[in-house]
């Protein structure tokens, strides 16, 4: 596959995880861009945060529902849907980090990369 197919590929991802946490109301959307730093461990965070349990899960299911319709990719892995405090989607390239307010302010996630292309999403 071409670097150009294989970007845009990663470019209907990232929007389509954007669209599906913008639907569930997810708040303060950051796409965090790594393709540039040398030996990251993948090449996009989307970070994002909820009011509660329930709307964080809701937010992660939808993310996999969408994701799943328009590229027919599931995640690799996922992690923390017992609590629900802070939910990780593992699509390789592109991790999702869904959080409560007060878990995301504790971890300050997108802090630890000063080096990266940070985006915020309106």
């Amino acid at each position: 596959m071409t670097k150009d197919k294989q970007q845009k590929k990663q470019d209907i991802l990232v929007n389509a995880i954007i669209k599906s946490i913008q639907e569930k109301k997810g708040e303060q959307i950051v796409a965090i861009n790594f393709a540039n730093i040398k030996n990251s461990v993948c090449d996009y965070f989307i970070i994002c945060q909820a009011n509660s349990k329930i709307q964080v899960q809701a937010i992660s299911e939808s993310v996999i529902e969408k994701v799943k319709e328009i590229t027919g990719i599931k995640p690799l892995n996922t992690e923390g849907f017992q609590n629900a405090e802070w939910i990780l989607l593992d699509y390789f390239d592109v991790v999702v980090h869904v959080f409560q307010k007060d878990i995301r302010k504790f971890y300050k996630l997108k802090n630890l990369w000063a080096d990266a292309l940070i985006k915020k999403i309106e």
